[in-house]
């Protein structure tokens, strides 16, 4: 698609970001904790700050469409090179920072990454482990010195001294200004790296183009306000928190607040109490889990006004038309319990809150609502920008993932794949031209998702190369049965196992953190987590949800055996995304004897 898109007369991000900068001036654009108080910085700040971080990558040598590589937490100077990086006509590649050192070097030399800026000492450390593979690198820039005062090398320097080089630059606003001018909508405004569950991590080439698409059309179905308030805490390195914590707050004004940590986020939420609030399923799966185990621990008088309200906050809530009765008992109950609730989870100000990334249980989106959190799922990837589909308050059903993005075309294939065109749909895969032909032809993105579309609304069956074809020929997507096991607040997640076998087997692995709880009140012993899995007590636990859950499905889709994976995992295993996704192949490869035992 060749369109032109503007937003303010502006062509591209690092355009629009210079014009609302210099407007919005001293107004908060963003805010981040230090020593346990919440700073503030300015959009002029912002400006300033990453001009020079731009100018001191060019007085470096960076020339137009290079690649630097950014590899931190989320974190204010995060967004600070992104959009110096792209204000000098750079192209920004972020980079987990649960990858391995060799795993950096991967991504290092197949970007081809001129620099690369990095948060601390520990991700230094990967750095030195692997620099002799990294050839390509000029200089790597450190963020942080604390734990490296005395800490010389010829091919490292901190990010204060690149800004005060960039700062010594006669006359570099003109320079930088010059850059920002000189680029079109085809340039690359990023690369972003598949979680890479199949094969090597492919970088997708997003443009400045799909950018603004997206944001223009994004904002005609999402209604961001300025002024709004939200919190950052997934990976910047992934398209969908790249999109909502860094290019849309440009387009609209939000303010930005970094979460301290992942271990803080649910703190963080209560401090900032956000008007928007994205997440993958985990963490809605996480709040329930926690509101959950409290009402179990509350007063029997407690766990009945809690069950009462959010029955009445079901009932409002599918009502088309609640009659008087039903309006005024939701208000004595919203303001006797359900107002708390949210309160207690940060949610006191919530106008819209989007799950997406992976799919979520109907029953956990349903629950939200009751409880007055307005939850809507979408349905996006990274080689879309982000966004494909997306319910809103006027248009959602419960179970899809909503209707497409303005200007965008959705079709289903022949085979059930979902195919995607518009101006989001992303320019190809960084130096692999036969892996773009085959994702991308005729204009037309192939998702491998596989779906339907009714009355305008799309639904997604699963992926089409996790689709499970039993010995008996059944096909069977895992999906729904994986998220109606993970609805139990006593599961973290599932793997279906089945294709080519007689009959469905499932892994599970439990929450650690609400099983603990409930091991404790019913005073079953165990010293860890592997101890915890073995009891038999938490087996006969998680066999009560199967066997719930398998009342729900016909009997060829019913789960014959479970094991518990004994091992709690993190991001920085190689069976987890860093959004927290399994890697089916991975869990099914390194458990595969513990799924032979139950055949």
């Amino acid at each position: 698609m060749t369109e032109t898109i503007e937003i303010d007369g502006c062509d591209t991000l690092a355009k629009l970001w210079r014009h609302v900068c210099l407007e919005r001036g001293s107004a908060i654009a963003h805010r981040e904790k230090s020593f346990g108080i919440w700073q503030s910085h300015s959009w002029q700040d912002w400006y300033e700050t990453a001009r020079a971080i731009g100018l001191g990558l060019m007085e470096l040598g960076l020339e137009r469409g290079q690649v630097v590589s950014v590899l931190s937490e989320d974190r204010l100077e995060w967004l600070q090179a992104d959009l110096g990086i792209v204000a000098a006509g750079g192209i920004t590649n972020g980079i987990y920072t649960t990858d391995s050192a060799s795993q950096l070097a991967y991504l290092v030399n197949d970007s081809e990454s001129a620099f690369l800026l990095l948060e601390n000492d520990e991700q230094l450390d990967k750095y030195l482990a692997e620099r002799e593979a990294m050839p390509s690198l000029r200089k790597v820039i450190v963020f942080d010195r604390k734990g490296l005062r005395d800490f010389s090398d010829p091919d490292v320097m901190f990010l204060d001294e690149l800004m005060a080089l960039g700062r010594a630059v006669v006359d570099g606003e003109r320079r930088i200004d010059q850059r920002i001018d000189g680029g079109c909508s085809d340039d690359i405004r990023m690369l972003i790296y598949t979680s890479g569950t199949t094969g090597q991590p492919k970088g997708a080439m997003i443009s400045h183009r799909n950018v603004l698409f997206m944001l223009d059309r994004g904002n005609r179905m999402l209604e961001v306000r300025e002024g709004d308030e939200q919190l950052c805490f997934l990976p910047l390195s992934h398209i969908l928190e790249r999109v909502i914590s860094v290019d849309m707050p440009i387009y609209k004004g939000v303010r930005v607040n970094f979460a301290e940590s992942p271990e803080t986020v649910f703190d963080n939420l209560r401090e900032v109490s956000p008007h928007a609030f994205t997440a993958v399923p985990r963490l809605w799966e996480k709040l329930y889990s926690a509101i959950s185990d409290q009402r179990r621990e509350a007063t029997a008088f407690g766990r009945w006004a809690f069950d009462r309200a959010v029955s009445v906050g079901h009932r409002f809530r599918a009502a088309e038309q609640p009659g008087v009765g039903l309006r005024l008992g939701h208000a004595f109950w919203d303001l006797l319990v359900l107002k708390n609730l949210r309160d207690l989870i940060g949610m006191r100000r919530i106008r819209r809150a989007t799950t997406g990334a992976a799919p979520i249980a109907p029953e956990l989106i349903r629950w939200f609502n009751a409880i007055g959190v307005p939850l809507y799922e979408g349905y996006g990837m990274t080689e879309s920008t982000g966004i494909i589909s997306l319910n809103t308050p006027d248009r959602h059903r419960v179970g899809s993932v909503g209707a497409p993005l303005p200007d965008t075309e959705v079709r289903i294939a022949e085979d059930g794949e979902i195919l995607v065109r518009g101006g989001h749909v992303f320019e190809g895969y960084w130096k692999r031209p036969e892996q773009t032909a085959r994702d991308l032809r005729d204009g037309w993105l192939h998702t491998g998702d596989s779906g339907r579309v009714d009355d305008g609304l799309l639904t997604i069956t699963g992926r089409i190369k996790d689709i499970i074809i039993t010995a008996g020929g059944k096909n069977i997507a895992p999906a729904e049965i994986e998220s109606r096991l993970k609805f139990s607040p006593y599961i973290a997640d599932a793997v279906l196992i089945g294709d080519k076998r007689k009959y469905l087997t499932c892994l599970v692995m439990i929450d650690r953190d609400n099983v603990e709880t409930w091991a404790q009140r019913h005073q079953v012993p165990f010293s860890d987590y592997r101890s915890l899995c073995r009891a038999e007590a938490v087996v006969e636990l998680v066999g009560g949800v199967v066997e719930e859950v398998n009342q729900q499905f016909a009997q060829v889709e019913q789960i014959k055996y479970f094991r518990l994976i004994e091992v709690l995992l993190s991001a920085d295993d190689e069976e987890l995304t860093a959004t927290m996704k399994l890697k089916r192949a991975q869990v099914e490869k390194k458990y595969s004897a513990l799924i032979d035992s139950m055949y």
